[in-house]
């Protein structure tokens, strides 16, 4: 079993459900959450996650899980490649992270969690086996030691609202490209239904009006000098 890091930034994603689900997941609610893991194919079903903060205080692991489902692609337009991988994952133990985490980012200094890459741009990294095996140890102590969640319930498992996240951004973005194409559309269409046609008459009416009577012209030069 391999374990991989996930990352968290308030910045990019502010997640209000985080304390709603953090109780659930404390309740023994085994909550399912999708999550975008960069480049990294490599993810099977039972690998490990951690869950780390970044960029704002307070920094650290606040949350784990089993992974559910491998690496799929997720159309989202604001991607250059068209698409992001993601993976489903069950919880086993989250905390809010708005107000603490459970490993903080200093303790991550020391060896040999140092030797791993904590402050990661996208998720997906692997962790390194060094750094894991200190990882587990350490968070068996603070959290206790769990059999992973069970997804077998008659109802099924509860779902984070950030589970359609990537999802609605996609469609949103589909929506925007599809309503600017019928603005483009609309406005080509525009100026041919606009042009005013003079309605051509019968031809009853034009035998029915007085023809103009003809004058003879007067020559150029004499109405210059008449005038």
């Amino acid at each position: 079993m391999t374990a991989f890091l996930l990352i968290w930034s308030p910045r990019k994603w502010p997640w209000p459900e985080l304390p709603d689900v953090a109780k659930r997941v404390a309740a023994g609610v085994a909550v399912s959450d999708v999550w975008g893991c960069g480049f990294a194919r490599g993810i099977l079903p039972g690998d490990r996650v951690f869950l780390h903060r970044v960029a704002q205080e307070p920094k650290g692991v606040f949350g784990s899980g089993y992974v559910t489902r491998a690496p799929y692609e997720v159309p989202d337009p604001a991607m250059k490649r068209g698409y992001r991988l993601c993976i489903d994952f069950v919880y086993d133990w989250l905390v809010d992270a708005h107000e603490d985490v459970v490993i903080p980012r200093e303790m991550l200094r020391a060896h040999p969690f140092s030797v791993q890459t904590w402050d990661a741009q996208s998720s997906g990294t692997v962790i390194k086996p060094i750094a894991e095996g200190a990882l587990e140890k350490r968070w068996a102590e603070l959290t206790g030691k769990r059999k992973p969640p069970k997804l077998d319930a008659p109802m099924g498992p509860a779902r984070s609202s950030k589970v359609t996240a990537h999802a609605a951004a996609a469609e949103k973005s589909r929506e925007t490209a599809q309503g600017m194409q019928v603005v483009e559309e609309a406005q080509r269409v525009k100026p041919e239904s606009s042009r005013t046609t003079t309605p051509r008459k019968s031809a009853a009416e034009s035998h029915a009006q007085p023809k103009p009577k003809t004058t003879a012209r007067t020559p150029a030069k004499k109405q210059v000098r008449e005038s």
